[in-house]
């Protein structure tokens, strides 16, 4: 699986700078290229700062940063996709630098791992006593 991703996404990228590079000339091609990744790492860095404030907001209030945390890992993930040259990788890049589409990301994978846990969790159920040593009880 992860070798067909490996070679998909070159033969995907390298077919759109084909298209669009026969509609809009190849100069074009090339400063849109560095166009969207320049903007693309400003707008992850703000998002990023705004992603760290909200998570030391959290730890002031003695919660835990999940969002944030998860958050912060997409935005760094978002940005490496924005510096690879390519529009695949661009578009999916600002999808997931957009908070609105960043959270419905979130909800679906945390609703497909959350059914997976609970199909995985076996729980044995026992009761248990507390036993004292004793000096007279031997077993």
């Amino acid at each position: 699986m992860l070798l067909l991703l490996i070679i998909s996404i070159p033969i995907v990228e390298i077919y759109l700078f084909i298209k669009i590079g026969s509609q809009i000339g190849a100069l074009t091609t090339i400063s849109l290229i560095f166009l969207t990744a320049f903007v693309g790492i400003l707008y992850a860095r703000y998002e990023g700062f705004n992603t760290l404030k909200s998570g030391m907001s959290q730890i002031i209030k003695n919660e835990l940063p999940v969002y944030e945390i998860i958050s912060g890992a997409a935005l760094a993930f978002a940005a490496l996709l924005l510096i690879l040259p390519g529009f695949a990788t661009d578009l999916l890049g600002l999808l997931i630098i957009f908070p609105p589409t960043r959270k419905i990301l979130f909800k679906n994978v945390s609703k497909n791992y959350s059914k997976k846990v609970k199909e995985k969790q076996n729980f044995i159920d026992g009761d248990f006593e507390d036993i004292e040593e004793d000096n007279d009880r031997k077993f």
